[in-house]
């Protein structure tokens, strides 16, 4: 494995324990930090992996694909969340405290911040950059399952199963259609924006 790729991991990690830890996400405003990684990884996306200037192609199938993808996506975690709370005890509360963090800054300022630099810089490096790279050294579908396990584990740092399994799935279905529409992030980076305004401010499950 490339000796970019692991700094850019470890990077990450790194960043997501700093946003989410115990010990270190109370001293911290979540959106001012994930907005900081967020510059950071696509910097480093933009540096190592060349995302920003060959990554994209610009097509209305894809555009739709990025839309339609994203109303599904709210469908499967509406569904998801109903079956989650009729069998753990756990997960309404949680969820519940995902949620908790919209207060930590104007909604406006959020939904912007999602739609035009938080979305778009983690799928310029998760699947522009890091998928991009593992496929490109184990092959295709090692480098999407690989991705996809490093993607969710990140999240472990909340100590919040209900994250974990919820970036586990964004990462299996963003990860297809990266896949899937040939290795463009035009579909992912409007999928993943438009869904997470949507699932986190205009249309919350819960």
């Amino acid at each position: 494995m490339k000796t970019k790729v692991i700094v850019g991991i470890i990077v990450a990690t790194l960043l997501w324990f700093l946003m989410f830890s115990p010990w270190t996400a109370p001293h911290l405003n979540f959106w001012l930090s994930m907005s900081v990684s967020a510059a950071i990884l696509i910097s480093l996306s933009a540096f190592w992996g060349k995302s920003l200037k060959n990554g994209f192609s610009f097509n209305i199938k894809d555009v739709l694909i990025g839309l339609g993808s994203a109303v599904v996506l709210w469908f499967v975690f509406y569904i998801g969340d109903f079956l989650a709370v009729l069998l753990f005890d756990f997960a309404k509360p949680q969820v519940s405290g995902i949620y908790a963090l919209k207060e930590e800054g104007n909604y406006l300022t959020i939904a912007l911040l999602l739609l035009f630099l938080i979305s778009p810089a983690e799928e310029i490096f998760w699947r522009g950059f890091i998928q991009k790279q593992l496929c490109h050294k184990f092959g295709g579908w090692t480098g999407f399952f690989v991705t996809t396990f490093i993607y969710a584990i990140v999240h472990i740092w909340a100590f919040n199963f209900m994250l974990i399994m919820a970036a586990l799935i964004c990462g299996v279905f963003w990860g297809l259609i990266y896949k899937w529409r040939g290795n463009n992030l035009l579909p992912v980076v409007i999928s993943h924006a438009v869904w997470n305004v949507g699932v986190f401010i205009l249309f919350p499950i819960q």
